[in-house]
């Protein structure tokens, strides 16, 4: 689970700086702030089609070895990045890194959910999901504070140079891991793989990430742009925001975890999309000035963290062990799709004025309120059909 969750860091940082050095970038290479959607929306497109394609024969081999795979190539694309000269450039040097990190996500969350039991999985989850915050506490703020004292490129090289020595690291300290089925094969498996996209439980599986991800990521890609060029807040302290909600998501994933395992997605799911429902009409529907930015942004992370881990931890039941990896790529695909979707309507909604700030965020944070607010209906059916199939599978073992 270390090795694991050092993994889920290095990738996490990788894609989650891009957006707030994004006003550091933009300026250098004459990019608008308004186009920023843009930037992480070409990461996410890509990891989706690589989760598309791996999704048919990604079962077959070694975990090790393929995510050692992965994170070679992730290093290299993010090397390519600090290299960029123009926006074209460094839409294709994120585009190589999706496509390795989108697979190397998959593949980890596949080898933990490979050793844990369902029912102590949803812990096991906020504990390596605990990466996210750990990238929000440490990764993102040395990003900002690397290219504040160097240059925007400084943390690209840093991150690919750190992932070159996970990659190398985890070689030699994870034993090889074949899934623990061999599944089918030939025609049946070209059969199972067609079912990941007929099955019920799966197909409200997949809404619920489009749902949830694309309102996230209306969001996402702009805060940055947004707190510093129209809530004025200051690029110095830009870091500080990271740190403390990353430090309140860590906490929030672990109890979120807890809740789950004892009162199901469902519940969990429906408090962490109030709330996140509450702070983006705050803190971007309406903006209001009385609201703290650090009290919008700590909501933000810890909302969108209870709301993941409910998810995550209900989704993991709908395929079984000797499938699990090839599901998780399709639902993947599909977040990375959503994601990349919401980034570029996003951009598409928003313009930026001759001071640098962002204009159109209130039609924004309305169609983001709206995506959220579907996820515990879409939760609830997917708890409903992952139901029927467990009674369907014990009456027929009886």
């Amino acid at each position: 689970m270390l090795i694991v969750g050092t993994i889920q860091f290095i990738n996490i940082v990788d894609f989650m700086m891009v957006m707030p050095l994004a006003p550091d970038f933009a300026t250098e290479l004459g990019i608008p702030t308004a186009h920023i959607g843009w930037i992480g929306g070409s990461y996410t497109a890509a990891a989706a089609i690589a989760a598309i394609v791996g999704a048919s024969f990604i079962d077959r081999f070694d975990r090790r070895r393929a995510i050692v795979i992965a994170m070679l190539g992730l290093a290299f694309g993010t090397a390519a990045g600090a290299f960029a000269t123009g926006f074209y450039s460094l839409l294709a040097a994120r585009m190589v890194a999706g496509i390795f990190g989108g697979p190397a996500s998959s593949l980890a969350v596949a080898m933990i959910i490979d050793q844990i039991p369902p029912a102590r999985r949803g812990r096991a989850l906020g504990a390596v999901m605990g990466a996210f915050s750990a990238a929000s506490i440490l990764g993102v703020p040395a990003a900002l504070e690397l290219a504040r004292l160097g240059s925007w490129q400084l943390p690209f090289v840093t991150v690919a140079s750190t992932g070159l020595l996970v990659a190398i690291g985890a070689w030699f300290l994870l034993p090889p891991m074949m899934p623990s089925h061999s599944g089918p094969v030939g025609t049946a498996k070209l059969k199972q793989f067609l079912s990941f996209f007929t099955r019920r439980a799966a197909l409200w599986a997949y809404a619920t990430t489009a749902a949830g991800m694309f309102a996230a990521f209306l969001i996402i890609p702009n805060i940055s742009a947004f707190v510093q060029f129209n809530l004025r807040y200051p690029r110095e302290h830009l870091g500080m925001l990271y740190l403390v909600g990353g430090a309140a998501s860590f906490f929030a994933m672990r109890l979120a975890g807890r809740l789950t395992d004892r009162y199901g997605s469902t519940p969990v799911a429906t408090g962490g999309t109030l709330l996140l429902v509450i702070t983006i009409y705050l803190g971007f529907y309406s903006a209001n000035a009385l609201v703290p930015v650090l009290t919008i942004f700590v909501g933000f992370m810890v909302a969108m963290s209870i709301r993941n881990i409910a998810t995550t931890t209900l989704t993991t039941r709908v395929p079984g062990n000797h499938e699990r990896a090839g599901f998780m790529s399709i639902n993947s695909a599909v977040q990375n799709v959503a994601s990349a979707l919401g980034a570029i309507v996003s951009s598409l909604l928003l313009e930026t004025s001759k001071s640098g700030a962002l204009t159109g965020m209130p039609v924004v944070a309305l169609l983001a309120m709206l995506f959220a607010a579907a996820s515990p209906f879409l939760i609830h059916a997917v708890h409903n059909q992952v139901k029927r199939s467990d009674n369907a599978a014990v009456t027929g073992k009886k």
